[in-house]
């Protein structure tokens, strides 16, 4: 264990088509029994590994393990499509979803997965047609660029094309992807399995989660990807991974191959400390204290609890990583790192007139900009947290929006000119808007998208989550930004108390409540009863919360943002920071690998544990005992089915053990690979390429990773493939699976 501990972890989220010749020797001369070759290569006849990895709409990464396209990821990547397929009679959340025959499997409508099959260098072209389109005075956009390079690749290749920026544009590579959409889920376990530890253990070390889910993916009869169709077939896969049941120990060879989404690792120190002090601190503090608002709902009634599950789900983790990183960056000494790399940045720069007078000045100018923007991004941010994800109602106050486009288009008045009438206000919507009179009925495809919004809610929960964001919106976003409507409230339910106590108080409950009660968004019969009578516009438009949440528009925030950053903006100057960086890397030999952008990366490492705290040794693997010790019954996060709790108990693990008469099992286990979010589900191999586990989380130590990885902390929490195997057949009796991987 403690061998493991002191292993040195290799950084990097390395490009799959890339790997050299010298990143192949470091990987073997950590353990690796393959050639480059045999991990990815597009022209090769036969499969690689890289072959049988897919992304899942690029969120998550999965693996084919089967001929007949079964592919495995992380639960949490199932976890909205169960939810979607759960009611309160089936909750497939709580109970686990198994398709005992394949007739039982489940087309999840709009899923795909695609499999990478080549990627090109196309830096030469894109800059070629960039430098055509200046010289023609046609500047364009990248965003316009990727769509007419991506449109000709597509109707080169039949194949999906995706175009990717490294280092901000100092490279382009185009991802061919061949898309199937006809996926169906096939069996996800109980989340006191899948999931055991909750938000608690999201994050920490040690874990004892099962988090997987399989899908299986479906061809037309031909073999070609297709939508979904009765008559479709099972794929049949050009590769498939192998899974070994020989396990591993400490200072075993690793590696990951998945579609990792976003890192910032390229970051300056000002942007940095600007979202450390600024952006996180206030999205951290009004997500902890939504979350607190909807838990008490979910802990008192389990239909709410169905109905907000993977809404929270999503919250808590990205509330929690924010937590974690701040306090990571802090901890680290992050902010320092990254000075003292801009130092060695600015004598690189200074050592050449033509870099000085491209770059001299370009720290000095991120330091000012980043200063100027902090209070309108104070105000910019507190309004997206309070009113315009707050709460899910506003949603609902969102299509509305879209209501009034559809009844305005209908009468003539086309999208253009509505956009200008709104931006006015202009005297011809408001006459129209009063003077129009329609039933909701005669709009039914708009309606029904408004109700729609009611399906996932419960709007005693919102109501709460509305006040909570009143007050919060009132005391933090400064009072010059605020709507008219928004003032009228604000002074009317305003007074002032005199002695030891007085001073100016503001009634914030008491505007929720008028809203609220008001409203006829906010009480399912005056909703119904609005909708079916006939009214004006100007009636839908002048119900309250539309107009409390309405009244203000993000441009208005960044107009406040702009006018106090000007020109070049912080986007441009970090775009410019990143070209230095990247250059002076280059200019000293130093192997680099881009920021991770959804792109197939590699990422090798070993198995290990860590300290995560002076005088704290963490083993490196977690076993079923572990459950058990955490086990609370009645604790929805930590709770066991009776049947888990049974078998969990007589500590049989069949063939999936191991050590003396099987009697050993593993639970989770730690590598060192450098991982992000987008490889929840990636497979983890061991020397052979063989599947050993799963990786589904990181180390609470490991949430400064997105803008730097701290040597010796960033660790990988992977599910062991034996303990997933145990529980397709000993919990669920998945005895088809089993054999279908050819166990």
């Amino acid at each position: 264990m403690l061998a493991g501990a002191g292993a040195k972890a290799d950084e990097g989220m390395w490009m799959i088509h890339a790997i050299d010749s010298a990143l192949e020797k470091k990987m073997q001369e950590r353990g690796l029994e393959l050639s480059a070759g045999e991990i990815y290569n597009a022209d090769a006849p036969g499969a690689t590994i890289a072959d049988a990895v897919v992304s899942l709409e690029f969120g998550c990464t999965g693996s084919i393990i089967s001929d007949n396209g079964l592919m495995i990821t992380n639960h949490h990547c199932a976890y909205g499509d169960v939810h979607k397929l759960s009611t309160p009679q089936h909750n497939y959340l709580e109970d686990g979803f198994w398709a005992m025959h394949s007739n039982e499997e489940v087309n999840i409508k709009g899923k795909s997965v695609l499999f990478l099959k080549r990627v090109l260098d196309v830096t030469e072209e894109v800059n070629r047609m960039r430098e055509e389109l200046h010289t023609q005075a046609r500047p364009m956009g990248m965003r316009k660029l990727s769509y007419l390079l991506e449109t000709e690749y597509k109707e080169k290749t039949g194949l999906e094309a995706y175009l990717g920026s490294m280092w901000d544009g100092s490279k382009y590579y185009m991802a061919l992807y061949e898309v199937y959409k006809d996926v169906r889920l096939v069996a996800a376990p109980p989340v006191s399995s899948a999931a055991f530890g909750g938000d608690i253990d999201n994050w920490e070390w040690p874990q004892h989660k099962c988090d997987f889910a399989m899908y299986r993916i479906y061809t037309a009869p031909d073999g070609s990807p297709a939508e979904y169709s009765p008559q479709n077939v099972p794929l049949k896969p050009k590769a498939k991974l192998n899974i070994s049941l020989e396990g591993y120990k400490a200072g075993d060879y690793t590696m990951v191959i998945g579609f990792p989404g976003s890192t910032n690792r390229y970051s300056n120190s000002y942007e940095v400390n600007f979202n450390q002090t600024v952006r996180q601190p206030i999205c951290n503090t009004l997500r902890g204290d939504q979350m607190a608002i909807i838990k008490k709902w979910m802990d008192a009634d389990p239909e709410i609890r169905l109905k907000y599950s993977d809404y929270y789900f999503n919250l808590s983790n990205v509330q929690e990583l924010y937590s974690g990183e701040v306090e990571c960056i802090d901890r680290f000494d992050v902010i320092g790192k990254k000075a003292a790399l801009e130092k060695e940045v600015q004598e690189w720069i200074e050592a050449s007139e033509e870099r000085r007078q491209r770059w001299g000045n370009l720290l000095n100018d991120l330091k000012s900009k980043y200063l100027a923007v902090v209070v309108p991004e104070t105000n910019v941010n507190y309004y997206r947290e309070t009113l315009v994800r707050g709460t899910r109602i506003s949603r609902a106050c969102t299509k509305l929006n879209s209501f009034r486009t559809a009844v305005m288009t209908s009468q003539g008045i086309t999208p253009k000119k509505i956009i200008e009438l709104v931006d006015g206000p202009d005297p011809a919507e408001t006459e129209f808007c009063n003077t129009f009179r329609f039933r909701g009925k005669d709009y039914k495809k708009q309606i029904d998208a408004i109700l729609k919004e009611y399906e996932g809610i419960d709007l005693r929960v919102e109501k709460d989550l509305f006040r909570y964001a009143v007050e919060q919106f009132y005391t933090n976003v400064d009072r010059s930004l605020h709507g008219e409507y928004q003032k009228s409230l604000y002074n009317e339910n305003s007074y002032y108390l005199t002695g030891i106590d007085g001073g100016h108080r503001v009634d914030y409950g008491k505007i929720a409540d008028h809203i609220w009660e008001n409203s006829f968004f906010t009480d399912i019969a005056r909703r119904d009863k609005f909708i079916s009578e006939e009214h004006t516009v100007a009636d839908y438009l002048a119900d309250p919360l539309f107009r409390f949440l309405q009244e203000l528009r993000i441009t208005s925030f960044n107009e406040a943002t702009a006018a106090a950053e000007g020109e070049p903006t912080r986007s441009a100057l970090n775009k410019e920071f990143t070209h230095a960086l990247y250059q002076m890397r280059l200019d000293k030999g130093i192997v680099q690998y881009p920021d991770a952008n959804s792109t197939m990366r590699i990422t090798y490492g070993t198995v290990g544990g860590y300290e995560p705290r002076d005088g704290v040794v963490c083993d490196w693997k977690t076993t079923p005992a572990g459950i058990l010790e955490k086990y609370i019954p009645g604790d929805f996060d930590f709770t066991l089915n009776e049947r888990q709790s049974q078998l969990y108990r007589k500590g049989d693990w069949g063939r999936w053990g191991f050590g003396d008469n099987g009697s050993q099992m593993y639970v989770n286990f730690l590598t060192d690979n450098d991982i992000t979010g987008g490889n929840s589900g990636s497979p983890v191999l061991n020397s052979r390429g063989e599947l050993i586990g799963l990786a589904f989380d990181g180390n609470k130590e490991s949430l400064a990773s997105d803008v730097y990885c701290t040597e010796g902390y960033n660790k990988c929490v992977c599910v062991d493939i034996r303990f997933v195997l145990w529980t397709l057949d000993q919990y669920a009796g998945m005895g088809r699976i089993i054999e279908e991987i050819g166990l």
